[in-house]
């Protein structure tokens, strides 16, 4: 009898923990693979009902540890209280991953991480049936623990599979460097910035696309194994040019990007405090976002720099530049101007001028476009096919996108923008829908480390000087966001604070009606909720 009790109890346990670890593996995902921001996600939620539960589990230990020595009746009776524990455990795990804003995508390498910790905790289980007496118990114990304690076995797979992951990812690393090495004839060029990058990506893209056959990387691919999945996947012999965005949350990761795109051009849009939480301060972030000058220097190629942003502007004599921009720049943006159905500017680079039309939004695409035209300018492309090129143009998904809403109201999708200056001009770009009223839903900015409050009060006057309704998402992290609101003397009965975005639609919604504008202003994913 007593071992039909251990192998259901071991089964049914192992079955538990391996579902309960969705929500961790979710939030380790988010927090990109890292054990330090998973950690520091972890201690921020960590609140007085997480220690109670926690209390409990290891009481629950101590009773998988006595309880084959209890007798039949009681055994069977407080493993099934353990069960009940741990399945209550799984299932709020997977119904948490479900109702997140962003889920767990069961990428390959969560398969992998899967099937590290399915093998570690089908051992232990294992052994608690086949040691006898004491050490089956205390296996036993340990087994309830990792089943009821997730985040145990979510750092021993982690740390279990990291040189795993390294040499799949060497390989793959080392074949998208084959692929790129082979392609003499192509030309790649490498985009990088605080922010504007993904924007600028897509538009050099297009423009580049009327004379050359251009790949670009999708999305906000932008890491170095986003540039060896679409090396691997897209590209082809044909290929002429190689847009790669290169994006950098710590010193060196544009310097790895550049290890493997080996970019002979370059574009910087911006130098902001940006990901703050992991350079710690501005130096190192204008630093990284260098590393792809020093490299196309190093190449002797040509490096375009936004002429309007101070840190970028201080570096740029130390490099064969073309600076864009409004002031004193070589490719100069004038007579810009922008309404809800787009912008124009005329754009000045050496003894061209010309204007161009885009149905993008915002005074920030001008200069995006103006990056994008001087590199397609100095690779041949005439300025009638840039301005057609320009005028073809659609919105990057989830940046200032129009899209019909509930009841006719248009929506502003701005959800992917996440930087100070991008998100003060989205709230600008609100304030344009002039005759209509206008509403703003944002939980605000991250990573931006001591720069954040300071930046999130901004948006918060902003936001007031340009919406009739604001809501505010997150109970917590809104405090900023409020103090800006009330600084501008905004009227407190139409500004809303709420717990979720699903809160949110139950206010805005009823508000809704073809006369209505209606601004999403970043979405963050749920490690940062509060």
């Amino acid at each position: 009898m007593d071992i039909i009790i251990s192998v259901c109890f071991a089964v049914l346990a192992a079955v538990c923990g391996i579902f309960a670890l969705t929500r961790q593996f979710q939030m380790l995902q988010q927090n990109s693979y890292f054990a330090v921001r998973y950690w520091r996600w972890y201690k921020g939620s960590f609140k007085l009902g997480r220690l109670v539960y926690i209390i409990i589990s290891l009481l629950g230990a101590v009773g998988a540890l006595f309880a084959m020595r209890l007798g039949t009746v009681l055994s069977i009776v407080i493993f099934a209280v353990l069960l009940l524990f741990l399945l209550i455990t799984a299932r709020r795990s997977v119904s948490q991953n479900k109702k997140s804003i962003k889920k767990l995508v069961v990428t390959a390498r969560v398969k992998r991480m899967w099937a590290a910790a399915a093998v570690l905790t089908v051992a232990v289980a294992a052994l608690s049936v086949l040691l006898p007496d004491m050490a089956g118990n205390i296996l036993k114990a340990a087994l309830f623990l990792l089943s009821a304690l997730p985040e145990i076995m979510t750092f021993i797979s982690l740390f279990v599979m990291k040189p795993i992951e390294k040499a799949i990812s060497n390989y793959y690393v080392n074949d998208a460097k084959r692929i790129l090495r082979s392609m003499k004839h192509m030309k790649v060029i490498g985009v990088t910035g605080s922010y504007g990058k993904t924007s600028t990506k897509f538009i050099l893209g297009r423009i580049l696309s009327e004379k050359y056959n251009t790949l670009v990387t999708p999305e906000n691919y932008n890491t170095p194994m986003g540039i060896v999945i679409t090396v691997r996947r897209d590209l082809k012999p044909t290929h002429q040019v190689f847009v790669c965005e290169m994006g950098a949350k710590r010193r060196g990761d544009i310097r790895e990007d550049c290890l493997i795109a080996d970019p002979d051009l370059g574009v910087i849009t911006s130098v902001g405090p940006q990901h703050l939480d992991t350079f710690g301060n501005l130096e190192t972030v204008v630093s990284t976002k260098f590393e792809l000058a020093d490299w196309v220097k190093a190449k002797g190629g040509k490096m375009y720099l936004n002429g309007d942003n101070e840190y970028i502007r201080k570096n740029a004599e130390n490099y064969d530049s073309v600076t864009y921009g409004t002031a004193d720049c070589d490719c100069k943006a004038t007579d810009i101007s922008y309404s809800p159905k787009g912008l124009t500017v005329t754009l000045k680079y050496k003894d061209t001028e010309f204007k161009v039309t885009s149905h993008l939004l915002g005074y920030h695409n001008a200069l995006n476009i103006a990056a994008a035209a001087s590199v397609a300018l100095d690779m041949g492309l005439t300025p009638t096919e840039i301005a057609y090129a320009v005028s073809r143009l659609k919105p990057v998904e989830h940046r200032l996108q129009l899209k019909p809403y509930i009841n006719g109201a248009t929506l502003i999708d701005d959800a992917y923008n996440s930087n100070p200056e991008g998100c003060l001009e989205a709230a600008r770009v609100l304030g344009c829908f002039e005759g209509m009223k206008k509403i703003i839903v944002t939980p605000g900015l991250v990573e931006l480390g001591d720069k954040e409050y300071e930046a999130n009060r901004a948006l918060g006057q902003e936001a007031a000087k340009q919406a009739d309704i604001i809501i505010l998402v997150g109970k917590k992290r809104s405090v900023p966001l409020a103090e800006g609101v009330r600084d501008v003397g905004f009227p407190e009965e139409d500004l809303y604070v709420v717990s979720s975005f699903k809160e949110a639609m139950g206010v805005f919604s009823p508000m809704c009606d073809k006369n209505t504008a209606i601004l999403f202003e970043n979405d963050l994913p749920d490690n940062y909720l509060e």
